[in-house]
């Protein structure tokens, strides 16, 4: 069975735009996992847009699910310009403080309104290596975001990645726009193949909804989907126990 893994940034986004805590993140964690959720992602950005380095301490003392965490490893900390924030410490800082089940690596800037691009390890393999040999040794499972481009798996094996999570924003884009969704989806299957060739695991995830997913859940070796944005959009409309329900159900091929 795939593993559904509920990203929980944007009920942390509609939390910030108030001085609340409301929507409470552990709460909406639980409801999560009360609903057949598999493991809870946050991805903090050092301007803690979303969620903050307090979600993740707060999230690592009371998950009983695996706990993912995504951001860029060369992230420093970061003062808090928000009263009652505390600051940001640096990514690898909190990794070394709460040690998720795993860590996703994921090369973003303060300019990307979300993540819109895998590793190029052609140029970023050294910086990487001994980040994936610390995480090894910190017994945190990595994984690296990346673009569904076959030849980069062997070097994401060699460099000491445990898996991969494919960027599928163009499939996503190819079904919503009814073009060119199969030769889109090969493009998906060689890189998956060529990642369980190298040795590594294979995860996906941005904008896999509930109408791309009965086709993506294919994908060979398929072992986790992140999703967040468009899961709190379904939740809107039917409840969060219930779309999480709906997701594992398109994850199943009900």
């Amino acid at each position: 069975m795939i593993a559904l893994s509920v990203n929980l940034n944007k009920v942390a986004l509609i939390r910030n735009s108030r001085d609340t805590s409301i929507p409470d993140v552990p709460e909406h964690a639980t409801l999560c996992i009360d609903a057949g959720a598999d493991s809870i992602t946050v991805h903090p950005r050092p301007d803690q847009r979303h969620i903050r380095a307090d979600d993740c301490r707060q999230l690592a003392a009371m998950l009983t699910v695996e706990f993912n965490i995504e951001g860029n490893p060369f992230a420093g900390s970061r003062a808090s310009d928000r009263k009652g924030v505390s600051d940001y410490p640096g990514f690898m800082e909190l990794i070394r403080e709460l040690r998720p089940a795993q860590c996703t690596l994921v090369p973003d800037g303060d300019a990307q309104l979300t993540s819109d691009h895998g590793f190029d390890l052609h140029a970023q393999a050294d910086d990487l290596e001994p980040v994936l040999a610390e995480l090894r040794a910190l017994g945190v499972r990595s994984s690296l975001f990346m673009d569904p481009v076959p030849g980069q798996m062997a070097i994401a094996a060699s460099i000491g990645a445990d898996r991969i999570e494919l960027y599928t924003e163009s499939f996503a884009e190819a079904v919503s726009c009814g073009r060119g969704v199969q030769e889109c989806f090969e493009r998906f299957r060689k890189t998956a193949d060529a990642a369980l060739e190298a040795g590594l695991g294979v995860n996906a995830g941005h904008d896999l909804n509930l109408q791309n997913l009965p086709v993506f859940r294919k994908l060979p070796g398929l072992m986790e989907v992140s999703i967040g944005h468009a899961l709190t959009v379904d939740a809107l409309r039917m409840g969060m126990p219930a779309a999480v329900k709906a997701y594992r159900e398109a994850l199943a091929g009900s």
